[in-house]
C-alpha cells in the first residue's frame, strides 16, 4: 500500500503541531511520497525529510522559503497542479489549501483537516486587519481573502472523506464546507514527554508560535498580576511586537529544541494556553509531563483539559480571568500521575492505528 499512497501537506517549514502529526503519519507510511507547496530542507524532522518530497512552483519564486505566505493568492493554482496519477490514496494534512488537490478519478482522497483556513473565514482581522497592515493594506486584502474563501468552499467536495482533529474542528467543517467529519485526535509523544524527577519551579510557560490568534499578550498581563515569571518558547511574526509590549515582563526564549522544551514543561508550575485552539498539542505535551494547564475554555481545550483535574479552564479571555485561574492552579494539589494518565489517551500508537485503518479502507474502496 505504501507505494500507492501520497501525502499532501501545505508547507514544510518547521516542526509545529501539524508537522508533528505529519511525522507520525510518515513513521507509519515510510514509502509514501510527500507533496507540499514549499519545503525548507532541514526544517522538519529526519522522519519527514527521508521521504521523497515534491514541491510546487512556489518553491522557485523569489524569497519563497522565507516569505511563502506572501504568495497566498497563488496557492489554489499551485495545489491544483500536483500530479497524483500514480497513486491509489491521497491523504492530505490540511490547514490551508491542500484539502483542494485534484485527485484522479480512480483514487480516493482523505482530508485530515487541522482546520478550515482561519484567515479566510473567521480571523481576517487578526491577520490582515488595519492594525496589522494599515487601512489601505487591509482594504486591499479583503477581496483577495473573500475570493480565497469562496474557492475553499467551492472545492470542499474534492475530498472523499473528512477527518477532523477535534469535535470543535468537525463543527467548523460542517459550518464552512457543509461536510460531515469523523474525529481522530492528533498524536502526542507520551514516550518522550514524561514527568521529571525534581519538583517544578515557580514559573509559567507558553510554548507557541508567536502569531496573533495565540493571544500571548493576555498571558503576559495575567502573569504580571499574579507575580509569577513567564517564559515563552517559540518564534513567529509577532515576536518583536510582543517583546516591545512585554517591556521585560516575560522571558522570550525563541525557537527551542524538543529536549529543552521537555525540561521547560517539567520545570513549569503551570503551562498557559490563552488562545482559542482547534485542538492544541501543547496542553497534552505538558500534561504528559505531569504539569497542569490553564487554558481558554473554548475550542479544542474543552477536549484536552479536565477542569480541576488536569488544569483550569477560563471562561473569559481577559488578563484578570487568567490571573485568577493561574492563582487557583498554583494553589491546587494536582495528582501528577493522574494528569499524565489523561494525556496517555492521546498517544502516537493510537493515532497511527486509526489513520492506518482509514487509509486501508480507502484503498479497498479505490480497488472496487
Amino acid at each position: 500500500m505504501n507505494g500507492r499512497l501520497a501525502i499532501a501537506h501545505d508547507w514544510l517549514t518547521g516542526m509545529r503541531g501539524g508537522e508533528k502529526t505529519l511525522e507520525a503519519i510518515c513513521e507509519r507510511f515510510p514509502d509514501a511520497e510527500l507533496f507540499t507547496l514549499v519545503h525548507i530542507p532541514g526544517s522538519v524532522s529526519p522522519t519527514i525529510e527521508r521521504h521523497r518530497i515534491h514541491t510546487s512552483f512556489i518553491q522557485r519564486l523569489p524569497g519563497a522559503q522565507r516569505y511563502y505566505r506572501h504568495y497566498l493568492p497563488l496557492f489554489p493554482t499551485a495545489v491544483e497542479q500536483f500530479d497524483f496519477d500514480r497513486f491509489e490514496v491521497i491523504l492530505s494534512v490540511s490547514h490551508c489549501a491542500v484539502k483542494s488537490i485534484i485527485r484522479p478519478a480512480r483514487a480516493k482522497h482523505i482530508c485530515y483537516c487541522l482546520t478550515p483556513m482561519r484567515y479566510a473565514w473567521d480571523q481576517f482581522d487578526a491577520y490582515f486587519g488595519p492594525d496589522r497592515l494599515g487601512p489601505l493594506g487591509s482594504r486591499a486584502m479583503r477581496p483577495v481573502m473573500a475570493h480565497l474563501a469562496r474557492w475553499d468552499r467551492d472545492t470542499a467536495l474534492r475530498a472523499d472523506r473528512y477527518v477532523a482533529i477535534s469535535h470543535y474542528v468537525a463543527g467548523r467543517i460542517d459550518r464552512y464546507y457543509n461536510r460531515r467529519a469523523t474525529v481522530v485526535y492528533p498524536p502526542v509523544d507520551t514516550d518522550f514527554y514524561t514527568p521529571g524527577a525534581g519538583s517544578p519551579d515557580r514559573y509559567a510557560l507558553i510554548v507557541s508560535a508567536l502569531v496573533p490568534y495565540k493571544r500571548i499578550e493576555v498571558a503576559i498581563d495575567a502573569c504580571e498580576r499574579v507575580g509569577i515569571p513567564l517564559k515563552i518558547a517559540g518564534n513567529g511574526p509577532e515576536a518583536a511586537a510582543l517583546q516591545r509590549a512585554a517591556r521585560g515582563r516575560a522571558t522570550f526564549l525563541g525557537r527551542v529544541s524538543d529536549l529543552d522544551i521537555r525540561e521547560l514543561y517539567r520545570g513549569a508550575a503551570v503551562v498557559l494556553l490563552p488562545g482559542e485552539e482547534d485542538f492544541g498539542i501543547v496542553p497534552l505535551e505538558a500534561q504528559a509531563c505531569g504539569r497542569p494547564v490553564v487554558a481558554l475554555g473554548r475550542g479544542g481545550a474543552l477536549e484536552t483539559v479536565v477542569a480541576g483535574e488536569t488544569g483550569e479552564l477560563v471562561s473569559d479571555l481577559s488578563a484578570a480571568a487568567f490571573a485568577d485561574a493561574i492563582a487557583t492552579a498554583l494553589d491546587r494539589p494536582y495528582d501528577t500521575a493522574g494528569i499524565r494518565q489523561h494525556a496517555q489517551r492521546f498517544g502516537r500508537a493510537r493515532f497511527g492505528d486509526e489513520i492506518a485503518a482509514l487509509v486501508r479502507d480507502a484503498a479497498v474502496e479505490a480497488r472496487r
